[in-house]
């Protein structure tokens, strides 16, 4: 039998030999010859994406006597529910909220960083998803710190009791002062009743530790999803807990295959029936809506539900709609649930979840994020609480068996709106079915009247500038706001995590390469409502929003960062709104800067990004900075 290798960077599988287990790597090595198949995913991706830009053409449904690649099922049978899906376990049928939020911190001792965990176990939320991809920090070794934070956690490790006790004391404190009451009444029992879910990163991103035995980067997929399974499968299941995870953005039913055969092997490799790993689908691109029930069916026993996550959808509606010029989205305030494609999505959503397979079985639909953050002024608070409320009573009535949360504090603030509601899920509630009509693919693009203006433009710059700053100093989930109202606490901070960093330049590339008309006067710039929004105006913006967040204190802008991340940021921020060929993801440019603070070497590295898209229409997504130490695992398949 042969027997591949990988490679494994500096002495990391020393550092985290706790992660890196014997038996963890074993399961990577037979996992590994995934990485060739979702290589070559990726790379059909950026094709079918560069022959809609040339022939300018939409995306379409599938034809229905055609066959899911991969699969060996008819797309009409996956629509009809021609299909054995999952029956839902108990742990996941009642998910009211389910949190969101890393399980470490950049650059802390294990004490310090495996508080996010004590908060989110202790918080009250019915399920916690504990993120690997867009709120994850991915500096130094923070992915597997990660990794190795919730296996303590969920090993009930001394290290990870000590710190849940203490933290349960911050936790109750804050609870009598803002809510009038205690949260937690036995911080040890609390620690039982949040689900634990991991969300892995997409098929898009590369591990920056490990390559495969041909010295290519390793998928992130396979890495977290295997180090997660495997590491804590056994605890899970010794506790009565489901084994779970979220997979993100999916664009295609091939794609879900893909991941469908992944999570089976890894079954197969464990010893565990197919369909122990139970998966939730984060609905974010705007190719998966147009194959909700061929996704379904794709993952089979495996999947539970789909969420409604909405940054990243909006982002994939602008980059799939880059060439088209009359698709110009509106200020990113103006574009919620409610508007337009966003209406759409969401209603295609909770028709699919609610088509039944051929057992009768049902799917969960999960809401999307409450991003609000209770913290500022009374009246600030006020506001953005009666706004996260509503927004949640909206989602609960609309279908939606729970939502997102990106703190701990909103947990009990939201979570009574299902409470009140009484069900533990809307599992089968009655809608119509789905239709494929060129109507249906036309609503998913649909744009409706909003302001598009430069008090827009500013918002969206200025968070794009902090969040790709953020992102340098390992903190991919931040709290930030427009650095106009810097100081003034009537208006909150929103949890900001990739998909809103990148939806924001998204849209600036449109304005800029489409020729966006502003709607509104603007006195301060001179603009007048049917001005063209042009690179004279935005280079004049950047300034005025760049001189800004150097002017901040340091406790919205690092002090040390002004001279190292931040400026990174705005070259990066740059280079992607005005290249004439719009970058797929804005992620690939922090990626390949991550641990990097010279500006000079970041100018090289965005340059050669932007040169290899635009000369051999391939993304760069490996670790620049991976250097083999030798160490080397060998093992036979399986062994």
């Amino acid at each position: 039998m042969s027997r591949p290798t990988l490679a494994i960077r500096d002495n990391l599988r020393e550092i985290y030999s706790d992660v890196y287990t014997d038996e963890a790597l074993a399961a990577l090595t037979a996992l590994a010859p995934f990485n060739r198949r979702i290589k070559a995913l990726m790379a059909a991706r950026m094709e079918r994406r560069e022959s809609r830009r040339k022939a300018q053409t939409r995306i379409t449904f599938l034809d229905p006597e055609s066959t899911i690649p991969g699969t060996g099922i008819r797309v009409q049978d996956a629509r009809d529910g021609r299909f054995v899906g999952a029956v839902i376990p108990p742990d996941l049928r009642r998910q009211w909220i389910q949190g969101t939020g890393p399980a470490a911190k950049p650059d802390a001792p294990v004490e310090s960083s495996i508080r996010n965990v004590a908060y989110a176990l202790l918080s009250g939320a019915d399920g916690w998803m504990f993120d690997g991809e867009d709120a994850l920090g991915q500096i130094t070794t923070m992915s597997l710190d990660n990794q190795r934070n919730l296996k303590l956690a969920i090993q009930r490790n001394p290290v990870f009791l000590k710190v849940a006790e203490q933290v349960a004391v911050e936790m109750n404190r804050w609870a009598e002062s803002f809510l009038g009451r205690k949260t937690i009444d036995n911080w040890e029992e609390q620690l039982n009743f949040t689900t634990k879910i991991f969300r892995a990163r997409g098929l898009h991103l590369d591990d920056r530790h490990l390559r495969d035995g041909e010295g290519v980067a390793m998928a992130a997929s396979i890495v977290d999803l295997t180090l997660y399974v495997v590491n804590n499968y056994r605890a899970l299941q010794q506790a009565g807990s489901s084994v779970v995870l979220y997979l993100p953005k999916i664009q295609t039913a091939e794609e879900a295959g893909v991941w469908n055969a992944l999570l089976t092997a890894l079954e197969d490799h464990l010893g565990l029936d197919e369909g122990t790993i139970k998966v939730y689908v984060l609905v974010e691109q705007l190719e998966a809506t147009h194959q909700l029930m061929e996704i379904r069916a794709a993952l089979g026993r495996h999947f539970v539900g789909f969420n409604t996550g909405r940054w990243d959808y909006i982002n994939s509606v602008s980059d799939a709609l880059a060439w088209d010029t009359g698709f110009i989205n509106p200020n990113i305030e103006a574009i919620t649930m409610t508007y337009g494609y966003m209406r759409n999505y969401e209603d295609r959503v909770r028709r699919a979840v609610n088509t039944p397979d051929m057992n009768g079985n049902f799917a969960l639909w999960q809401g999307g994020m409450e991003p609000n953050i209770p913290v500022g002024s009374e009246a600030g608070v006020a506001a953005g609480m009666q706004k996260a409320v509503a927004g949640a009573e909206r989602e609960q009535r609309e279908g939606a068996s729970g939502k997102w949360v990106a703190h701990w504090k909103m947990v009990h603030i939201v979570r009574p709106v299902w409470e009140k509601a009484g069900q533990d899920n809307q599992l089968g509630r009655s809608f119509p079915r789905l239709t494929y009509t060129p109507s249906d693919a036309d609503g998913l693009m649909e744009l409706e009247p909003a302001p598009r203006d430069i008090r827009g433009a500013r918002n969206l710059l200025s968070v794009a500038l902090q969040y790709g700053n953020a992102f340098g100093q390992g903190m991919q989930a931040a709290a930030l706001k427009p650095a106009d109202f810097f100081g003034n606490d009537d208006i909150l901070y929103l949890m900001e995590d990739m998909a809103t960093g990148e939806i924001r330049l998204s849209i600036l590339w449109e304005w800029l390469h489409k020729g966006a008309v502003l709607t509104e006067d603007d006195p301060e710039t001179g603009t007048k409502a049917g001005d063209v929004f042009l690179e004279a105006l935005f280079r004049k913006l950047l300034d005025d929003e760049y001189d800004k967040l150097l002017k901040a204190g340091s406790k919205d802008v690092f002090d040390a960062s002004k001279t190292t991340t931040l400026p990174i940021a705005r070259e990066i921020a740059t280079v992607y709104v005005l290249s004439e060929v719009k970058a797929p993801w804005f992620i690939d440019l922090l990626n390949i800067n991550l641990n990097n603070p010279d500006l000079t070497e970041a100018r090289r590295r965005i340059a050669l990004y932007m040169d290899t898209l635009r000369q051999e229409g391939k993304r760069i997504t490996e670790n620049l900075d991976f250097v083999d130490s030798g160490n080397k695992i060998s093992l036979a398949v399986g062994g």
